[in-house]
């Protein structure tokens, strides 16, 4: 047996859930531009779940639902209030996620009817987690949410206790949608992983969670607003860029394992960073980001993907950059609880080999001779 680092390349399951090829991302079947421009993500959270894209009676139920189930269980919230208020968001949501298995009366029923009453309600909550947290630690009351309205409006309203801006929520929109499933990412294959061994639907998501924490996953668009707020302004692009390139330092945002001929989602975000900064009379961030791409294509030949524009829209949205990450889970907790639901339906424990590297031929010495 020989090792493959990092799994690169190696096939290790079947999904019909989503696709790339030849560097095009589909859900479903469906290319990712076309979702992008046409759908809601209620639309493609069914979509995902469903294997089709609901009718207006189907997505209307959605929402309902939906809105139904995001509350939090007054417990989960008591306990959020005693969370230290310097932790990580995502620590605070893997914590939060855990705890809601607690009060989930489906928590331990393994039908796929059960799975599916645990996918909605995850989805419907996570939402209500983050923006929950963000206020606490701020020292505000958490703002209920509110019923009829689609994920993306809610969470800015329950960020901001106010009903936000058209083009907000339609950048929030497109965003989930952008960042719904890819595959079999690491935070998705962790879900797998989990799941496979028949534990139950929170633990795979508390999983993936952990997982997409990481700065080489989720956490990369954190650092591509750190790598911004260190340049400040557009002068500064070039020399800050050089030095980069000098010290062989990783540029954040730039280049994929899989995509070889750029990251589809890319363009759609940057679309939404150029509107965002025209309707706020404020085009600093989106001319750094254009200058930084033109850079580290020239010089790298690596282009920008999912992670590089998204960082710019968020933070022109007012949203604070360590929140960028949970907004990563909301948008694909639909992704991993239809690949936990998949795995559930055609099950075989996931359980790799690793070539050994290590010694050979060692005696047990006995302590005397040590």
């Amino acid at each position: 047996m020989t090792a493959t680092k990092g799994l690169e390349g190696v096939v290790a399951a079947t999904s019909a859930i989503s696709s790339i090829i030849e560097s095009t991302l589909t859900y479903r079947g469906i290319n990712i531009d076309e979702l992008a421009e046409h759908a809601t993500y209620e639309e493609v959270v069914h979509l995902l779940w469903h294997d089709r894209l609901p009718n207006q009676a189907e997505l209307d139920e959605l929402i309902r639902r939906l809105g139904d189930e995001a509350e939090l269980p007054e417990p989960v919230l008591q306990s959020m209030r005693l969370y230290p208020k310097d932790v990580h968001p995502m620590a605070a949501l893997r914590t939060a996620v855990s705890a809601l298995a607690l009060y989930d009366p489906d928590a331990d029923d393994m039908s796929p009817e059960a799975n599916l009453r645990k996918s909605i309600r995850l989805q419907a909550k996570i939402p209500t987690l983050i923006a929950a947290f963000a206020r606490l630690r701020e020292g505000k009351e958490p703002v209920k949410p509110k019923k009829g309205v689609g994920i993306a409006h809610n969470f800015l309203y329950m960020l901001f206790g106010a009903e936000p801006e058209e083009t907000a929520v339609r950048t929030m929109d497109k965003a989930l949608i952008l960042h719904a499933d890819h595959e079999l990412n690491a935070s998705t294959f962790a879900a797998r992983v989990t799941v496979a061994t028949l534990s139950d639907i929170y633990s795979g998501v508390v999983s993936a969670i952990g997982a997409l924490k990481g700065p080489l996953h989720g956490g990369a668009n954190e650092q591509v607003m750190v790598m911004l707020d260190e340049i400040g302004k557009l002068e500064n692009v070039e020399p800050y860029l050089r030095r980069k390139f000098e010290n062989k330092e990783k540029i954040m945002g730039f280049g994929h394992r899989v995509y070889k001929k750029g990251d589809p989602r890319a363009k759609h975000l940057q679309r939404m960073s150029r509107e965002l900064g025209r309707l706020k009379g404020d085009m600093r961030l989106y001319e750094m980001s254009v200058k930084i791409e033109e850079l580290v294509v020239s010089e790298k030949g690596l282009l920008p993907n999912v992670d590089f524009y998204s960082a710019s829209c968020y933070t022109m949205l007012g949203i604070p950059r360590d929140l960028f990450t949970p907004i990563f889970a909301m948008a694909r907790i639909s992704g991993w609880t239809a690949h936990i639901m998949e795995q559930y339906a055609d099950n075989r424990l996931i359980r790799p080999r690793a070539e050994y590297v290590g010694p050979v031929d060692r005696r047990y010495v006995p302590m005397s001779e040590r």
